[in-house]
């Protein structure tokens, strides 16, 4: 009986190490994240791309005419 619960504590102590393991995950990690920051760039982008750019031109003629 004794041999039967020290071999399934473990088991289950091989299976935990297993799913606690981050070896790959901060790759996974990182490039979800950037993946994030790019959609927000494109939305960002979308949205207030005209007036950015009337922005940028009108700051243009300003400093030109400095």
């Amino acid at each position: 009986m004794t041999s039967l619960m020290v071999s399934m504590t473990a088991f289950i102590a091989g299976i935990k190490d297993r799913f606690e393991s981050e070896k790959g995950a901060t790759a996974t990690e990182y490039s979800l994240l950037v993946g994030l920051i790019a959609l927000v760039i494109v939305a960002g982008v979308t949205v207030f791309g005209d007036k950015l750019s009337l922005w940028f031109s009108t700051l243009g003629t300003t400093v030109g005419t400095w």
